[in-house]
C-alpha cells in the first residue's frame, strides 16, 4: 500500500468500465488534480472494457487501480487491486467464498504485494451493489460501527469503504465509523454530486470517491476535487 501512497489519497475518481466516457471527458477526469482512479463497477464488467479503459488511462500519470468484482474481468497492468470482502453479505460467497476459489485456481499467478482487501459495507439498500451481494443494508449507525469494527479491530483490514452507490449517505454514520477505527482507513462512496456533499464527506472520510456524476454533469464532478482537499479532517486514528 505504500508504494501507490493510498494513505494521502483524499479524493479519487471512480470509472466504470460498462459505461462510455470520451476522450475529452478522460482527459478533464485524469488531469484534474484528483490523486487517484479506480476502475470497477457493480454489473457488465468484462476484461476487454476494462482492459480497453486501463490502457486509455495508462496515458496520464496517475495511480490507477482496480476494484475487483468479477474474476474474469481481471486485467494485469494496475498498480494495484482493491479486493472486496462484503461486510454485511448474507452470503457468505461474498466475504470469503469467492475468494477462496480464486486463490484456488489463481493462487499461484496471483501479484500478493499489490493485492490490497478492503471491508466493504453497503448500506444503501436499493443500490445494485447490494442486490448482487445480498447485503442487510438497512442498517442502523450502531450496526453499521460493528461491522467496520470487525474489519479494522478484528480482520485487521487496511481499509473500510462505506458504499451508498447512488444515493447520498448518512454522513453521522460515516463520522461514527471512521472514529472508532484505530487503523483502517475509511473510503467514503455514494451519491456526491455537489461542493457541498464533497465537503461533507471530506469531513467524515479518510477518502471520498466520487463516480456516476462523472457521466452526467462534467463540470460538478470536477468541482469535488478542490473541495474535498479544501477540507482538513481530524485526526481520529
Amino acid at each position: 500500500m505504500d508504494d501507490i501512497q493510498l494513505p494521502s489519497w483524499r479524493h479519487v475518481f471512480k470509472l466504470d468500465p460498462d459505461k462510455e466516457i470520451s476522450d475529452e471527458a478522460l482527459d478533464k477526469v485524469c488531469l484534474s488534480g484528483t490523486d487517484a482512479i479506480i476502475v470497477g463497477g457493480s454489473s457488465g464488467i468484462t476484461f476487454d472494457n476494462t482492459v480497453d479503459l486501463m490502457a486509455r488511462i495508462r496515458r496520464y500519470e496517475l495511480p490507477v487501480v482496480q476494484e475487483v468484482s468479477d474474476l474474469d474481468a481481471v486485467v494485469p497492468g494496475f498498480d494495484a487491486y482493491l479486493i472486496p470482502m462484503v461486510l454485511n453479505t448474507t452470503n457468505p460467497d461474498w466475504l470469503v467464498g469467492q475468494h477462496q476459489r480464486a486463490i484456488e485456481q489463481y493462487g499461484y499467478m496471483m501479484p500478493w504485494d499489490l493485492l490490497i482487501p478492503e471491508g466493504y459495507l453497503i448500506l444503501n439498500p436499493e443500490c445494485t451493489a447490494a442486490k448482487v451481494s445480498e447485503a442487510k443494508a438497512n442498517l442502523t449507525k450502531k450496526e453499521a460501527v460493528a461491522y467496520a469494527q470487525v474489519a479494522d479491530k478484528l480482520m485487521r483490514l487496511p481499509l473500510v469503504y462505506v458504499e451508498y452507490s447512488g444515493a447520498f449517505g448518512d454522513m453521522d454514520a460515516v463520522k461514527a465509523i471512521r472514529t472508532a477505527m484505530s487503523q483502517a482507513f475509511v473510503i467514503y462512496g455514494g451519491g456526491v454530486t455537489t461542493v457541498e456533499q464533497a465537503q461533507e464527506a471530506a469531513e467524515a472520510a479518510d477518502i471520498v470517491v466520487v463516480g456516476n456524476i462523472i457521466y452526467e454533469d462534467m463540470a460538478a464532478a470536477l468541482a469535488t476535487v478542490n473541495a474535498v482537499k479544501a477540507v482538513a479532517i481530524e485526526d481520529n486514528i
